[in-house]
């Protein structure tokens, strides 16, 4: 979304973003030609997310805006209130929230009627990856669906000066896992794997494994991460990473590895193969979508976790298979389409149900 309202900004749309108070710094009131609209909420793991989109929901009754724009198919629930108030609906969803571990049974139920009325209600409901489509256009046969990618611009590689003066870290010396540390995307696996292989005296000694990424309302679940890493100096928790950081461990990490049950669009992986990585996934419909396996990455038997510690003591013990690998992937990426093309689809999207081909107001959810 970040990327997304910035490129619509600068193709000469008018759009507000809605920001949660306690992220974003209440004195940043633009970004980028992108207007912030700070909205409080409470900061948990069940109201969070929730209230927030019912107050920007409110919020955006008022305000002169031709499209209220909802990314999630739990902020959608909320997508009726403007609607009632004459506002043009857009939601685009970004995978099954409610099949995801963290959830309890009413958070469940919560983000189900939210994918109900994500393809019920809209003017325009946009899907990210074909598996998506396929789902929706199957169980509610919806005709008001649109594929709409994420953009993929070119990667700006960096050398390893930050990662090695805070974690030590050296080019192609690490395994790196980046993502959300939530239990759908089974980083146990990847630690596990990581720990069976370093066990093996012939190994490489020299490898370590990254996990870069924050808790998602899952305290208790990276705690369990940390304790089976038991205190593994070679095992490093960064946090959630971001900017040059995150670029120098995209850009040098030796295998990016992913081994989720569930997925969306795994824009981490996609961000991953971008920077020339050679990529171990698991075998489900998202990642198929992305990697053609043993040609531009390597795929593991999703419920076969001897499968993934096959594949990656092999890819370890492979150099040209994994510079070819990355090569091919960094090759297949420059041929989607980047963010301005995506904000052009976007935009077209917004016009086609204002229908009005003029400068148009936008706000964001």
């Amino acid at each position: 979304m970040d990327c997304l309202s910035r490129e619509m900004a600068k193709q000469g749309v008018s759009v507000s973003v809605y920001v949660r108070s306690w992220y974003t710094k209440k004195d940043n009131k633009e970004y980028e030609e992108v207007k912030l609209i700070h909205i409080p909420t409470i900061k948990s793991k069940h109201l969070d997310a929730s209230l927030h989109s019912l107050f920007c929901s409110i919020h955006a009754v008022f305000i002169k805006a031709d499209i209220v724009h909802y990314h999630g198919v739990g902020p959608a629930f909320f997508s009726f209130i403007p609607r009632l108030f004459g506002k043009k609906i857009v939601v685009t969803v970004h995978r099954l929230d409610w099949a995801t571990e963290k959830w309890g049974r009413l958070a469940r139920i919560f983000l189900k009627l939210g994918e109900l009325i994500s393809i019920k209600l809209p003017h325009g409901t946009i899907v990210i990856s074909r598996e998506l489509k396929n789902y929706f256009e199957i169980k509610y046969k919806n005709s008001n669906l649109f594929f709409i990618t994420h953009g993929m611009g070119m990667a700006e590689k960096s050398d390893p000066k930050i990662i090695t003066q805070k974690y030590g870290l050296h080019k192609h010396k690490f395994l790196l896992y980046l993502g959300r540390l939530s239990p759908e995307k089974r980083v146990e696996w990847i630690i596990e794997a990581f720990i069976g292989f370093k066990n093996n005296p012939d190994k490489n000694r020299e490898i370590k494994l990254v996990i870069a990424g924050g808790s998602s309302s899952t305290d208790k679940y990276v705690q369990h991460l940390k304790k089976i890493s038991a205190d593994n100096p070679e095992i490093i928790f960064t946090g959630y990473v971001t900017g040059r950081e995150k670029q120098e461990l995209l850009s040098n990490a030796k295998i990016f590895v992913m081994a989720s049950y569930l997925e969306g669009f795994p824009i981490a992986l996609m961000e991953a193969k971008n920077y020339g990585n050679c990529c171990l996934v698991s075998d489900i419909p998202p990642h198929r979508e992305s990697v053609t396996d043993d040609a531009d990455g390597m795929l593991f038997e999703s419920s076969d976790f001897e499968d993934l510690q096959k594949k990656l003591n092999y890819l370890l013990s492979s150099p040209e298979k994994l510079e070819l690998l990355g090569k091919n992937a960094q090759e297949k990426m420059s041929l989607l389409p980047d963010w301005t093309e995506v904000a052009k689809e976007t935009i077209a999207l917004y016009k086609k149900i204002v229908k009005t081909p003029e400068k148009s107001d936008m706000s964001e959810n």
